[in-house]
């Protein structure tokens, strides 16, 4: 039997009220929770001035499993350098990257800023630049070549890290550090 006209149909609309109430809510609770996570990739910045020439002088990223991206811009003749803390349970990462712009995507090998790397034994590791492999970063945008990578089990101790510059020009240089996406902590 149909309905009359001037009939209200509350169990719908309480239904319909029901539902929205629900959406919203549910809505509301996924933009907090995507505001809140950190992307899976997103190392924490540290900037490198002149005043951090040396491994001693520049600053400690106290756990080295956590992912940094230390900034640093060097050209002949100048250096930049930090420490990296770790355990035997880790694993040391480092790798080297450059923006993909000219002047220093143009540079040869030998022009290209170098890193060195001293293990807490004194094990001195010069990695190599064997790769120009691209790297889009999409926080900032940012097209990167990675140059060299070095990834190999830790041992206990803090690391020294340095940044050389081969070339006349200024060069603007990422070193990736760690493989955690967790907050970490950096002394002076």
């Amino acid at each position: 039997m149909a309905r009359p006209a001037s009939s209200i149909d509350t169990q719908g609309v309480n239904s319909i009220r029901g539902f929205s109430w629900r959406w919203a809510a549910a809505s509301a609770l996924c933009v907090v929770l995507l505001a809140s996570t950190v992307p899976a990739h997103a190392h924490q910045p540290v900037q490198l001035t002149s005043a951090d020439s040396t491994p001693a002088s520049g600053p400690l990223l106290v756990d080295g499993s956590v992912s940094f991206a230390v900034y640093a811009s060097v050209r002949k003749g100048q250096t930049r350098g930090f420490r990296v803390g770790l355990t035997a349970k880790d694993r040391i990462t480092v790798q080297l990257l450059i923006p993909d712009t000219a002047p220093a995507n143009k540079l040869s090998t030998a022009q290209l800023p170098s890193i060195t790397v001293v293990d807490p034994a004194g094990k001195k590791t010069t990695m190599k630049i064997t790769e120009r492999t691209p790297f889009f970063e999409p926080y900032t945008g940012t097209s990167y070549l990675y140059l060299s990578r070095l990834a190999e089990p830790a041992r206990a101790g803090i690391y020294q890290v340095t940044v050389k510059g081969n070339s006349a020009r200024n060069i603007p240089v990422v070193v990736g550090v760690g493989y955690r996406e967790v907050p970490g902590e950096v002394r002076d």
